[in-house]
This record gives C-alpha cells, structure tokens and sequence, in this order.
C-alpha cells in the first residue's frame, strides 16, 4: 500500500509548511494526555486505538479491527495479546460463527478506555469553548475531508451521522438509519 511521489503542489507552491507542522503539533498534544496516562499500564497508541475501537463497538471482530486500524494481523497480535493477558480485552467465540472472534472490553478495560475518552474530549470541549459556535461543525468537516473520499463512507458509518452534519451526501441509506 505505498504512495507515489505526486510532485510540487497545483501551480508550483511550495509546500504547505505551515499545515504540515501544526497538524503534526496538534496531534502530538492530543495524544500527549491520552500517552501520559496509558504509560502508567505499561501501555502505548497501538493499545489505545484497539481499547478505543472495542470499547465503542462491543463484538467488533478482528477482521473488523484490522480494515479499521489497517495494520497487519502480525501488528495487531501483539498489542491484543497484552491486552488480553493484562485483562483489558476478552475475546469470544462468534454467535453465528464460532471461529470468529469477536472483541469485548472488560471491566477494567472499559474504565481505562473511558479514562482516555474523557482526558481527549476534555481538551476538545477546551478548544471549541474557546473557538466558540460553529467551530465543531468546522473541525469534523475538515477532518473529514481530511480522509481519503473513497473511504468517507465508512468512516462516517463508523462514527454515525450526528459528527457527519457538513458531509451529509457521504451518508447512504444505511447510515441514516
């Protein structure tokens, strides 16, 4: 899944420099709270995107986790086994499938996931009190314009249609549901 080099920006503009680096310093920050805190577990970013996506789609399967996250099986082994054996994530077998596993936070992975949920919303709810009305509606359209448009479709049915309110036309019948 490599990228080509596409060559100078439309027109020969250098670079934007200046969006490159405040979206690096941004996500930097954003992570930082959510870093700090999961540090203390002996756990890092590739535990918490797993922790995360479980925790909001309780079942979810590996092959679910896997197109989500778009790593390897290899890749996501290793943090789901520490995971498991750390008993933050249990796995079971599927209802209608039983050599599916589907994905389930524990108690204890619950809290520690809600923990995080609240330290990166607690900065959201900072910046847009800050930025004041309007400036939700503004960030979710620009992150997802962000996405590539091919995969717009998933992600707005992944996150649901309420973050979606300036994409409604990635929204398919489905989702409006």
């Amino acid at each position: 899944m490599g990228t080509t080099y596409a060559g100078p920006p439309a027109g020969g503009a250098e670079p934007s420099f200046d969006l490159i680096e405040l979206m690096f310093f941004a996500y930097r920050d954003f992570v930082a709270d959510a870093d700090h805190l999961l540090e203390n577990f002996g756990l890092g970013r590739a535990h918490h995107r797993v922790l995360h996506f479980v925790n909001r789609r309780p079942g979810l399967s590996i092959a679910e986790l896997l197109e989500i996250l778009k790593i390897t099986k290899q890749s996501l082994n290793r943090v789901l086994k520490e995971l498991l054996d750390k008993d933050y994530v249990e796995a079971r077998h599927g209802a209608r499938d039983r050599r599916q596993r589907q994905l389930f936070l524990t108690a204890r992975g619950r809290v520690l996931a809600l923990a995080v949920a609240n330290l990166q919303s607690k900065r959201f709810a900072e910046v847009f009190a800050e930025l004041g009305d309007g400036a939700r509606a503004g960030a979710t359209d620009f992150l997802l314009a962000m996405i590539n448009a091919n995969e717009r479709d998933k992600v707005a049915a992944l996150i649901g249609p309420r973050a979606v309110t300036g994409f409604p036309h990635v929204l398919d019948e489905r989702t409006r549901r």
